[in-house]
């Protein structure tokens, strides 16, 4: 573990697709789920092995927030072979990357490119901080630093309140969106009385998914469904958790009430379209 006084990061390793079926309740948890991810006035990392991802929580108070490099990257700087995609899910806030900066609204993206050297993170009020969701893949291409607000995200809009699952989804890193190396990064937000996401649900095993589950109160949590199709596994989870999805695995859940998630993904390729489906009727 790598920790300095604003950046701390935690190496985590998920079990195989052989092994995740044994797993017990506690078990599946500490492999798959991320907990406790924004920590006042700390950028808060989690790396994982899949596809070598790092997943973190960036929360600056009164003081901002400089992402800097960590032991395990063997770096001189965090963004030396690595790209990065941030949205926010709090207060106003600004990130600033080699000296330009970016005001940053709930709901709103920034890439952050290879090869880019220095990156603060600050909030406009510390009693109403911003939340910077943040996930980071290796990259063997550079591509600009560039900003979006939620109207410049390709937004589609699917599902139906008849099958419970009526909802918008908004695509800021992606083939015809945001270029990057292989980070594909959007979030999806469910319409009040809707309840299901990713339903029909499918795989991919060109690439490992992670989401992070957010506008959701304390009273409700979201029932994530993950695993081989025909073996799946559940894992409850609470407002502002994130869970790692491996390309083996499916990724799906249903909320106690509406909600929204951020999804993100790396791997061999960047076509959303890219999955292989699974019938409902064919999940056990």
């Amino acid at each position: 573990m790598s920790t300095s006084e604003q950046v701390t990061l935690n190496y985590r390793f998920s079990a195989g697709l052989e092994t995740y079926g044994k797993l017990s309740t506690d078990e599946l948890r500490n492999n798959y789920l991320v907990e406790g991810l924004f920590v006042p006035g700390v950028a808060n990392l989690q790396a994982t092995d899949l596809d070598r991802a790092i997943v973190g929580g960036i929360v600056p108070l009164a003081d901002p927030i400089v992402l800097e490099t960590i032991e395990e990257l063997r770096s001189d700087f965090f963004f030396q072979r690595r790209e990065g995609g941030i949205i926010n899910l709090g207060g106003a806030g600004e990130i600033e990357v080699d000296g330009t900066s970016y005001p940053i609204e709930k709901g709103e993206c920034l890439y952050i490119g290879r090869g880019s050297k220095k990156a603060t993170f600050s909030s406009a009020d510390e009693k109403s901080p911003a939340l910077f969701y943040f996930l980071s893949y290796p990259a063997h291409a550079e591509y600009p630093t560039t900003f979006a607000k939620k109207e410049e995200a390709k937004r589609i809009d699917l599902g139906s309140g008849d099958t419970c699952n009526e909802r918008s989804i908004f695509q800021f890193i992606h083939e015809d969106g945001i270029k990057s190396c292989q980070l594909v990064m959007g979030y999806t937000v469910l319409n009040t009385g809707s309840a299901w996401n990713t339903m029909p649900c499918h795989t991919h095993l060109r690439r490992s998914e992670i989401y992070c589950y957010f506008d959701l109160d304390e009273e409700n949590q979201v029932l994530h469904l993950m695993g081989q199709p025909q073996e799946t596994r559940m894992i409850w989870m609470k407002n502002h958790q994130a869970v790692l999805s491996p390309n083996w695995s499916i990724h799906s859940g249903a909320g106690t009430s509406a909600y929204s998630f951020v999804w993100a993904m790396g791997g061999e390729n960047q076509r959303f379209d890219d999955m292989d489906g699974i019938a409902i009727a064919d999940i056990k």
